[in-house]
């Protein structure tokens, strides 16, 4: 795994982790439209004596062979793009928990939660200034030998 991957995976974690969400939740909205059914019934007589009024149950399928078609490719890029977003979310994850503790929280904190390097500082404690965490961040992404 290249340093590039790594920084560039950590900067996408939590846009891949809510498209990850999204796609599973948009698979699961084609495969129900799969099985919708429609029902409805008309009135009509018979064609011979008596001339009877009568009512039918009448009830199909929402989509054509081409729909069915066009569902079933949509579902395999959808199926595609939850194993890309779900690769790089393990990666992230994977490599979060080879890291030291303090800089799972400074990552989490400002990647992934959005902080400032001064509120980054605050949640870490221990007397650290924003400069201090930014600079420990820095040295961390240009030094580990984990990237």
């Amino acid at each position: 795994m290249e340093k590039a991957e790594i920084i560039a995976a950590l900067n996408d974690y939590i846009d891949a982790k809510e498209l990850y969400d999204e796609t599973v939740k948009e698979i699961a909205r084609l495969q129900r439209r799969k099985g919708t059914v429609l029902q409805d019934s008309v009135k009509g007589s018979m064609q011979e004596f008596p001339y009877a009024a009568k009512s039918f149950h009448v009830a199909g399928i929402v989509y054509s062979s081409e729909d069915d078609s066009r569902l079933r490719q949509d579902e395999d890029i959808l199926a595609e793009r939850a194993r890309t977003t779900g690769e790089t979310r393990r990666m992230v994850e994977r490599y979060m928990n080879r890291i030291p503790a303090r800089m799972q929280r400074i990552i989490k904190y400002r990647l992934f939660e959005g902080e400032s390097w001064e509120d980054v500082a605050t949640r870490i404690g221990r007397n650290a200034t924003g400069d201090s965490v930014r600079m420990e961040y820095k040295r961390f992404i240009e030094y580990d030998e984990m990237i």
